[in-house]
């Protein structure tokens, strides 16, 4: 089954590439494109996504309100913030919306497939340069209150991928890295989550730097 997408961009040129994009997996199947979000919810009732590709900068209802009103009323769909922007405040207010992942628009064309399918999977891709600032972040919040290290049975390779993760490499990097394939990566990231009892990549590194886990 088709992962059924909508995207929210102000932008006419941006969305036909987008949409040009993703039809080019068979994975993927379109079902609304709209140039505000002032009616994202009765948008969203009538596509019925999986998956919504937000903007941030939009006239009227910006991206981020549209998030807060988007998981409140559909927690199950995911949201994946496409912007050009990446300065912390809005990072950080996407988060705190409820985004799943966030993504520049200049990385669209190599990142934005390998993102949606991360998403599916249960993974909160960000670019790194995203990751990064989020790390930052957290490292701020959390300096002085860390807290001792505790047993999660990591096996070496897991705490190998993690460390990756928390330095903000994206799924391909740390396979490159660690000259793994793309599949296990997933895997392993996935029993990561699993073991660590986190739902997301931010959890992910907060739990890693509070708790000194590599």
């Amino acid at each position: 089954m088709s992962i059924r997408i909508a995207i929210f961009d102000d932008n006419k040129n941006i969305r036909n590439s987008i949409i040009l994009l993703l039809n080019t997996d068979p994975a993927f199947e379109v079902v609304g494109n709209f140039s505000t979000a002032q009616h994202c919810v009765e948008n969203v009732l009538t596509s019925r996504p999986d998956l919504v590709l937000m903007d941030l900068e939009m006239p009227g209802v910006n991206g981020i309100e549209a998030v807060k009103l988007l998981t409140k009323e559909f927690p199950h769909i995911q949201i994946l913030i496409q912007t050009v922007f990446e300065d912390d405040e809005r990072v950080f207010d996407s988060i705190c919306a409820g985004a799943s992942g966030y993504i520049l628009k200049n990385q669209l064309n190599s990142s934005l497939i390998d993102a949606i399918k991360n998403l599916q999977t249960g993974g909160s891709p960000m670019s790194p340069s995203i990751a990064r600032r989020v790390l930052n972040m957290l490292q701020q919040s959390y300096q002085g209150k860390r807290q001792p290290s505790e047993e999660y049975n990591l096996t070496p390779r897991e705490k190998e991928v993690l460390s990756a993760v928390v330095k903000g490499l994206s799924y391909k990097m740390i396979a490159h890295e660690l000259n793994i394939s793309y599949e296990t990566v997933r895997s392993h990231i996935k029993k990561i989550y699993e073991k660590l009892h986190v739902a997301s990549l931010t959890e992910v590194v907060a739990k890693a730097i509070n708790q000194n886990i590599v």
